[in-house]
């Protein structure tokens, strides 16, 4: 689904320029996403199943909750949205902690060029796994995994993609000293 979003500079500073998210895609300008990793008490994270129709990374297992942030949308807000929209799961704004912002800058095969600026958010999944309803043009499933995958992506095809080995490291790490 195509969107309005804000074009950011190549430091994650707003331009006062909007365009919408194809655009941003197809010419490589920065805009603004939000990643949401939901983890449990018992060490666990939730990881969605990509909807086999996405233009990127159809069909993996990766991040709990993320979406692009809508012009003149508060981050924060776009994460709480996000996880509403693909998940049904309600986060209060108090139990969203933002652990990172992340340049990534990839073009992929398709021709798509990424430019984000990725903030990164974790938050306790409070509710059962059985009570979440996933939205079927994002999201083809959703599994709890032990937390321990984020370290582990290279045992474990489909699931997550190598080249961001350290972000997840990195993510598994701020999780672990939450629950330690």
């Amino acid at each position: 689904m195509d969107e309005l979003i804000d074009i950011v500079d190549k430091k994650g500073n707003y331009t006062g320029k909007t365009c919408w998210k194809s655009e941003a895609h197809k010419y490589g300008y920065y805009h603004i996403t939000a990643h949401v990793w939901l983890y449990t008490l018992d060490k666990k994270i939730l990881l969605q199943k990509r909807a086999l129709t996405k233009k990127v990374y159809p069909g993996i297992w990766d991040i709990s909750v993320a979406g692009h942030v809508s012009a003149g949308e508060k981050i924060e807000i776009a994460a709480i949205r996000e996880a509403k929209e693909e998940i049904n799961f309600i986060i209060k704004p108090e139990k969203l902690h933002k652990i990172d912002v992340r340049r990534h800058k990839v073009t992929h095969r398709n021709g798509i060029i990424d430019n984000e600026f990725h903030h990164v958010f974790i938050s306790e999944l409070t509710d059962h796994i059985e009570n979440l309803r996933i939205q079927k043009l994002e999201v083809d499933d959703v599994k709890l995994f032990d937390l321990t995958i984020l370290n582990e992506i290279s045992k474990h095809e489909g699931i997550l993609l190598p080249e961001y080995q350290n972000y997840y490291s990195f993510v598994y790490n701020k999780i672990k000293d939450i629950l330690a």
